[in-house]
């Protein structure tokens, strides 16, 4: 698994990047009441917004952390948003991308720097 600044994980499936909040973004979210996802086949850049998470506390915006396409959303997310608090790492992926060049997931922290990251 990888991490962004952002909060975010990255985890490689087959040839896709599929992509989460850490269990770290989850606690300070508090508990989630909405998430709205992107639409498959969507292409977008690093940094553009695709997802929103509505807590008790705040909105939030999720970022692509890459460029590519999103080929796969995590409908669960729509109908129990809770998930996101209850299996931030695993049941509460958000997207799967198709990237053009998996290398770039070098550029991100792994576990033990994400967490010198967070403290």
């Amino acid at each position: 698994m990888k991490f962004t600044k952002e909060h975010e994980w990255l985890r490689v499936d087959g040839d896709l990047v599929v992509v989460g909040i850490t269990e770290h973004a989850a606690e300070a979210l508090g508990d989630v009441v909405f998430v709205e996802l992107p639409e498959p086949e969507t292409q977008v850049a690093a940094g553009d917004e695709i997802c929103v998470i509505e807590s008790v506390k705040a909105a939030s915006d999720i970022l692509a952390p890459v460029d590519g396409e999103i080929v796969a959303v995590n409908d669960k997310l729509t109908d129990s948003p809770a998930l996101v608090n209850e299996d931030p790492l695993g049941a509460a992926w958000f997207f799967k991308m198709k990237v053009d060049d998996l290398s770039v997931l070098d550029g991100f922290m792994d576990e033990d720097e994400y967490k010198d990251f967070i403290g």
